[in-house]
């Protein structure tokens, strides 16, 4: 019998790359303090999972580097079947930098569905929905997006998917992967609550800190579908 969960579709910044998400903040504060603006970190944070502008694409390609996890996450679920795609608020151009960066340190999705390829961006679902006609999965149900921001848990609910919300490696909390791990247990309680209640605001079906945390989750995912189908996984 096939495993129940047929794809996983995976953001970029925040989900796999980039801790903290990073690079476009930095980009973008860099970007308006040349010419003379200042431009706060909330600010710029504020439309993360959006389309990036084409300027942010060396700071992209410089904040490359997996999560921790992440790249022993995508294997154990594609020992199961599970196919892997992928989608980003980052152009084409800018994931030119990304790719092989990544696939040296091994992760390479089947389907990466970048910006502007779809007529509507997130929170439309036509991004996940790309990715799944690629990969041929289906139906949506038996299906997971994962994403750091709220708009694309959005996306994958409207998707008709699973949703999985990263609290802490994503743009709700902000941090480099040396600057959380350095806080203490009860700051870091504090810095994940909000990210977590926006996170469920938007629809996620759970909420885990960072991606080397999904295989389990997977797991019951699977468990759950295969019961509403009345067979047991």
């Amino acid at each position: 019998m096939s495993f129940p969960v047929k794809a996983v579709v995976l953001d970029w910044a925040g989900t796999m790359i980039d801790f903290g998400c990073m690079a476009p903040v930095r980009a973008l504060t860099e970007v308006f303090a040349a010419e003379g603006l200042a431009l706060s970190d909330a600010e710029a944070r504020k439309d993360m999972g959006k389309a990036k502008l084409d300027h942010l694409r060396a700071a992209a390609g410089q904040s490359a580097r997996l999560i921790p996890g992440a790249a022993e996450a995508v294997a154990q679920l594609r020992a199961l079947g599970v196919r892997i795609g992928s989608g980003t608020g980052y152009t084409r151009e800018m994931m030119a930098d990304i790719l092989p960066r990544a696939a040296e340190q091994g992760y390479a999705p089947e389907v990466v569905v970048c910006a502007g390829e779809t007529p509507s961006g997130r929170p439309a679902p036509l991004m996940t929905w790309k990715a799944l006609i690629d990969l041929d999965a289906w139906p949506a149900q038996a299906c997971i997006k994962v994403d750091d921001a709220p708009v694309g848990i959005e996306e994958g609910r409207l998707a008709g998917c699973w949703t999985v919300g990263l609290s802490a490696s994503g743009n709700g909390v902000g941090l480099d992967l040396d600057a959380w791990a350095a806080l203490a247990p009860e700051a870091r309680r504090e810095r994940l609550a909000p990210a977590e209640t926006a996170l469920k605001a938007a629809g996620a079906d759970f909420v885990i800190e960072d991606i080397s945390r999904l295989p389990p989750l997977v797991h019951e995912i699977a468990r759950r579908i295969a019961e509403s189908e009345g067979v047991a996984a």
